[in-house]
């Protein structure tokens, strides 16, 4: 049985194909539109999904999309009646595409599938609609190694519930307890990811790498004025300080003169302010989170725990998670966030809907290490390397990782792209730009000069799964780059007094650790742990450069510049490699150096790069 999952019309679109219990592929629109965060119908990555299963779309069984359009346009119509008439010119901007193309979601959905897959297709039959917090619920669960085990979905907003606790047991999913909209936590972490003037649906992550600049002060106001929090982790927000109930701004003055002034600018310079406004959002998060774990555990009796819903995504919470041992086990889907919905919708097609018999191997997920996306044969990389006119060097594979450990003990950014590609927000050694995590000036180079993002922003460290318990105070299994831990004592400077006495942003330079690179200021990393089995080619890298440094790491980052989806084809990171200050490109087994390309190419590609 073949069933193709579907998330889209928010953003991040994704496609998810599976056979029988097995997810042959999944991937994001945006990494074939090259649209960051594309919203749109996933017709490339449902095109590549039946390429890699090598089908063709008469043998689909069932297209399930990942939400319930009807309840969540109840939703919207419902809180806009509720706020009028604050936000009725806004109800009213908005109803013709509602009407047009949400409302009508099934009609549109069939639409693009008899236009693109098939016209004599009968899709109406096969189509199926799962609830949103039930596709993250069941790609937590369904997907995980447990037989049974506690559910916490934590999001934005699906159609209604913004928080669920559900229990999964073989085959079974049910959703026991909801927390529904406007009680959002992943709305009022996102109304200060829009405060402090990041991009909302991505700039999340920036908040969470600011808040180890600040100082929580405000976490008192936010209690007090902002939520209401009972022990046993559920809340309240006091929706008089937030706007995005009619869709007019995620806060407003009342919250603006709470803390003292207007949203930062976007592109402004970031004050302590922010800083502490970051931290004190991230320590009340990451208290919600603790008490809502604990009350699970104490109801269900369940000793093991999935995660799911685009709060999931904040391993620093996860990381004080893991820390309190409420859970004897902690699985998070790599994909928490809405593309994940697609493998949600597919398996709990596959288990609820098709009663299918779940099989569970100890320890051992359904993801593949969440390499479930395209690869290139050597043929195809090398004819694109040859139509855009680069210098290159084949390798063996040992030749290569030789070559490669060489360039990163020479203090070269590389950019690193190898068989499938990740799904979800992290790159995992598939699709990575890779550097030497024990150079002082590392982070500063691959921000400015390579990511072109901010300059506070860490990087992860990719180490050898059997060496995280020698460098890190938590003996965490992290494969899918979800958890933060700090680096171990032995391993840390402390510093001058000097530098003890800078604050805030100040204390970026500081080198704080042996491996300053992957060091965040409070000493924290967040970790992804590399085994030899789902990336053998990463592992023996890692591993020589080990046998040549003494570092059983490397610093990894995704491989784009700010602003871009991850690469996909070769074409993508030759282009990223030529229009940024990588050294390095390595494709398969194919080598390219910056300096042996031609220079009206470098000049060409720069431009055209910095042009889109």
């Amino acid at each position: 049985m073949y069933i193709l999952g579907v998330s889209s019309y928010y953003h991040d679109s994704a496609a998810c194909l599976i056979k029988n219990d097995q997810i042959i592929a999944a991937a994001q629109e945006e990494r074939f539109s090259r649209k960051k965060h594309d919203a749109s119908f996933p017709l490339n990555a449902i095109k590549y999904c039946l390429q890699e299963a090598e089908i063709n779309a008469s043998e689909i069984d069932q297209v399930v999309f990942y939400e319930k359009p009807f309840l969540k346009f109840e939703r919207i119509f419902e809180t806009f009646l509720s706020s009028a008439p604050k936000g009725f010119f806004v109800f009213l901007k908005s109803m013709p595409l509602w009407i047009k193309d949400k409302l009508f979601q099934k009609k549109v959905i069939l639409k693009e599938l008899k236009e693109n897959l098939g016209s004599n297709i009968s899709w109406n039959e096969k189509l199926l609609f799962s609830e949103h917090h039930l596709s993250h619920a069941a790609s937590a669960f369904f997907a995980s190694p447990f037989q049974s085990a506690a559910v916490l979905t934590l999001d934005a907003v699906g159609e209604w519930a913004t928080t669920s606790l559900s229990v999964g047991e073989g085959s079974s999913l049910k959703i026991l307890k909801e927390i529904h909209f406007p009680h959002s936590l992943g709305l009022l972490y996102s109304s200060f990811t829009y405060y402090l003037g990041f991009k909302v649906n991505s700039g999340e992550y920036k908040l969470m790498g600011l808040a180890p600049y600040g100082i929580p002060k405000y976490e008192k106001i936010i209690k007090d004025k902002l939520i209401s929090i009972a022990e046993d982790g559920s809340f309240q927000l006091n929706m008089k300080y937030f706007g995005f109930t009619t869709g007019l701004t995620m806060t407003n003055r009342k919250f603006n003169k709470l803390f003292g002034g207007p949203p930062r600018k976007s592109e402004s310079n970031i004050t302590q302010r922010e800083m502490d406004l970051a931290a004190s959002i991230q320590k009340v998060t990451e208290e919600i989170f603790l008490k809502i774990a604990k009350d699970i555990a104490k109801n269900t009796g369940e000793e093991n725990l999935c995660l799911a819903g685009g709060v999931a995504l904040n391993c620093v919470a996860n990381g004080a998670l893991f820390r309190e041992k409420i859970f004897k086990n902690i699985w998070i889907q790599p994909a928490a966030g809405d593309a994940g919905g697609a493998i949600g919708a597919a398996l709990s097609a596959l288990y609820l809907h098709n009663k299918f018999e779940r099989k569970v191997s100890l320890g051992i997920d359904k993801m593949n290490g969440a390499f479930l996306g395209p690869e290139f044969s050597e043929n195809e990389i090398k004819n694109v390397l040859e139509e855009c006119g680069a210098n290159f060097t084949i390798f063996s594979e040992s030749e290569l990782i030789e070559e490669v450990a060489k360039n990163l003990i020479n203090q070269k950014a590389i950019g690193w792209m190898q068989g499938r590609m990740e799904f979800g927000p992290r790159a995992l050694g598939g699709r990575s730009i890779i550097a030497d995590p024990s150079s002082p000036v590392m982070q500063k180079i691959l921000n400015l000069k390579v990511k072109y993002r901010e300059s506070f922003r860490p990087f992860a460290p990719s180490v050898l799964s059997e060496e995280i318990s020698e460098w890190f105070e938590d003996d965490v299994d992290s494969p899918y780059m979800l958890f933060v831990s700090k680096i171990k004592k032995n391993k840390r400077y402390e510093g001058s007094k000097n530098e003890k006495e800078l604050f805030g942003i100040e204390k970026i330079n500081n080198i704080r650790s042996c491996i300053p690179a992957v060091t965040h200021i409070d000493f924290s990393a967040r970790l992804q742990s590399v085994h030899p089995k789902t990336n053998p080619k990463f592992y023996a890298l890692i591993s020589k450069f080990k046998e040549m440094s003494g570092y059983p790491m490397l610093v990894n980052t995704s491989f784009n510049v700010r602003g871009e989806p991850i690469v996909c084809s070769p074409l993508d990171a030759f282009k990223c490699f030529m229009g940024t200050e990588l050294d390095v490109l390595v494709i398969g087994n194919f080598l390219l150096y910056k300096s042996d390309q031609d220079e009206g190419l470098k000049m060409n590609y720069k431009e055209a790069y910095e042009m889109d």
